[in-house]
């Protein structure tokens, strides 16, 4: 928002995703849609501030305004960044192509299209996969 911190990436996919876990909707008020970075290619410069948000991630954020900027999976061997598709001009032109934690969403929030969703069951197990080396 404010401009002090500059990123860039390659996406993963040409895609967006939404999160509605509750620590997500905590963070950005709503769901967090992002975009998944390819690995190694996230760089970013300025006064970024990150916290440990649970015992497999951290959030990151703009310490200057206070801008959402990523969630990164802290798994060992298992390089994530989802990073906020707000930050991009008309989020990359993505569309959406998979919801997490649906069980959690609040009844009032509805995104139109067929896409992949998945409860919060679904995802933790594939997070403790990741321990097993799955990327």
């Amino acid at each position: 928002m404010c401009g002090a911190v500059s990123l860039s990436l390659i996406p993963k996919q040409d895609e967006l995703h939404a999160c509605h876990c509750e620590q997500c909707r905590k963070w950005t008020g709503s769901a967090f849609v992002e975009i998944d970075a390819a690995k190694n290619t996230l760089e970013y410069d300025g006064p970024v501030k990150s916290y440990t948000s649970s015992d497999w991630a951290e959030r990151a954020w703009c310490d200057r305004c206070g801008s959402t900027l990523w969630y990164k999976l802290t798994i060992p061997n298992n390089e994530f960044y989802g990073v906020a598709a707000g930050l991009f001009e008309n989020a990359g032109n993505f569309t959406l192509a998979k919801e997490i934690y649906i069980d959690c969403k609040p009844d009032g929030f509805s995104f139109v299209g067929d896409h992949l969703t998945q409860t919060k069951s679904e995802v933790e197990a594939l997070f403790a996969s990741f321990g097993d080396g799955e990327d």
